[in-house]
């Protein structure tokens, strides 16, 4: 069974000056990415911009002292921006910290339990479709502020789709200044990765440079984040909400939606960390990790976190093997929320929006989505589809509960169609078939019915395919292929016994499973038959069958 024990107190013991430098180093160019970013995430959540800062702080600092992985970075992240702004334009700040609370709290809880192993159940096409869905929401959110439009709305504008209906009517009062700066900021992005050495300098803090020296030196009309935001460099300071019942009440579907989405991305994060460097996760302890660094973040003024694929994935290019690197990105980022925070209010809004249209394309993952749409099944196709438009078009949670149940029906239709009952056919002389030496002899007035695959509730009404005549004396049941047996099929075989009984004739069950002969003693459904009639071959349910028919 896995440990319940932080990688930060197993990596330690065997710690080295050099690799104390690595990390050292490691921490500081990721902190330098992490900014920019924890910034404009904050912005695209609806809150202020150093909350983000908090978040990477806080969350980043318990999740890499108590986490499951070496080297994964935790923080705010593009999944759940618009959540949090949903939250918070819904319930406020209050609202916020108590669904991220009762999300570390459900996190604790599935550590605790072992869940972590039971993420790998989550599809493929869900994860990629609400994935997906989250990019566009994302790019859709910053169209305003890349084209500085002067939205009116009487309500906040929270659904994707009135956002995108505002803004298009907004058109007309498009900032053609704020739309140049913008332009420019997605250009240096697509470019800078491309320059070679001096790439090593991360794009986005290339974009917020170079976007405050163009609107300052040309004293553009374009807002800024200290036009928008009051900036803050306070150090984060511990705040408990009014909690009431309603409140939670009213809260725990967000809470699950966060909980469900970190333990996915976090998990996600460490199997691609544990790739890079060749190592091994503990699920369990991340997810606790988790748990406990996103309340740390909402009592500290935060907003959710989670572990972030870009950062851990920058952390580990740079030399990062050990909790330590995690711990000196959020020393590093506390220096400069204290340091250089004022700054901040002179980062033109277009360049945010640009940043975060570098993460929505990023994240798409487009390239996956059209292959996936290309290959998979096409029952796949419709779980992907089916979540990347419900997570456009109403929320997260929406997508991933009707995607679940719809991949689980799916499922199940594909196991009953592999699950199949096939009667044997009788040979009245072996040798006019040249494949008689790989067949039995079945005796007079016996039948046999080969079962292959599961028998759950999905395939439990093909036993009635069974056909029996009056004339039978013996029916038997080659159960060698079937793996597991659920309480619905059993009552199907209790069926087909009951039918048995009253034409007098005798079920017999040649090798039966582990699992559907503990079902059967379980239900009692083997003392209804007679241990006796179970055998453990084909050969001895065959002898055993001709001695009862010559009877």
């Amino acid at each position: 069974m896995e440990k319940l024990k932080p990688k930060f107190f197993t990596t330690i013991k065997d710690y080295s000056r050099e690799q104390f430098v690595k990390d050292v180093i490691s921490g500081i160019i990721v902190a330098i990415i992490a900014l920019p970013l924890s910034i404009a995430l904050a912005l695209a959540s609806g809150v202020t911009p150093e909350k983000g800062i908090y978040t990477a702080i806080i969350a980043g600092f318990l999740v890499s002292f108590l986490g499951g992985s070496k080297v994964q970075i935790a923080g705010p992240t593009a999944a759940f921006a618009t959540i949090v702004a949903g939250i918070v334009a819904k319930s406020g700040m209050d609202g916020l910290i108590v669904a991220t609370i009762m999300a570390g709290i459900l996190l604790i809880i599935m550590g605790l339990c072992r869940l972590g192993a039971l993420i790998k159940f989550i599809p493929y096409t869900i994860t990629t479709g609400f994935t997906a869905g989250i990019a566009v929401t994302l790019f859709v959110g910053q169209i305003k502020d890349f084209l500085g439009l002067t939205v009116v709305s009487k309500e906040p504008l929270i659904d994707t789709g009135d956002k995108f209906v505002a803004y298009m009517k907004a058109l007309p009062t498009i900032n053609w200044q704020a739309f140049l700066v913008g332009v420019v900021c997605v250009a240096i992005l697509i470019v800078w990765p491309r320059l070679g050495k001096i790439s090593v300098i991360p794009a986005s803090l290339v974009v917020v440079l170079i976007s405050i020296v163009l609107v300052n030196g040309l004293s553009m009309q374009v807002n800024t984040i200290g036009d928008l935001y009051e900036i803050s460099n306070k150090l984060p300071q511990f705040q408990m909400p009014h909690i009431t019942f309603r409140l939670v009440q009213s809260e725990f579907s967000d809470a699950l939606t966060i909980a469900i989405l970190a333990a996915i991305e976090s998990l996600l994060s460490a199997v691609v960390a544990d790739s890079m460097i060749n190592g091994r996760h503990r699920s369990n302890m991340e997810l606790i990790a988790q748990g406990v660094g996103n309340i740390g973040s909402a009592l500290f003024g935060g907003i959710p976190a989670t572990g972030a694929i870009a950062r851990t994935a920058a952390n580990v290019k740079n030399g990062g093997r050990t909790p330590v690197a995690g711990m000196v990105h959020s020393i590093t980022l506390l220096l400069v929320l204290v340091l250089l925070m004022p700054y901040a209010a002179l980062i033109p809004m277009p360049a945010i929006a640009a940043i975060l249209f570098g993460v929505a394309y990023n994240m798409c993952g487009m390239r996956k989505f059209v292959d996936l749409c290309k290959t998979a099944p096409k029952s796949d196709i419709a779980v992907l589809l089916t979540t990347f438009v419900l997570t456009v078009v109403f929320d997260l949670v929406v997508a991933i509960e009707v995607g679940m149940v719809l991949a689980a029906m799916l499922f199940m239709k594909r196991m009953s169609d592999v699950t199949s009952i096939e009667g044997w056919k009788y040979i009245e002389d072996e040798d006019d078939d040249p494949d008689s030496l790989s067949l039995r002899r079945v005796p007079e007035r016996v039948r046999v019915y080969e079962i292959s695959g599961p028998m759950f509730f999905g395939a439990a009404d093909k036993i009635f395919d069974i056909t029996v005549d009056e004339r039978d004396k013996v029916l038997i049941l080659r159960m060698r292929s079937v793996g597991a047996i659920d309480a619905t099929a059993l009552h199907s075989l209790e069926q087909l016994q009951t039918d048995c009984e009253k034409k007098g004739i005798r079920l017999i069950l040649s090798h039966t499973n582990e699992q559907p002969m503990h079902m059967m003693e379980k239900a009692g459904f083997d003392k209804r038959i007679g241990k006796e009639y179970f055998c453990k071959h084909i050969d001895d349910a065959l002898a055993l069958a001709e001695r009862i028919a010559a009877k």
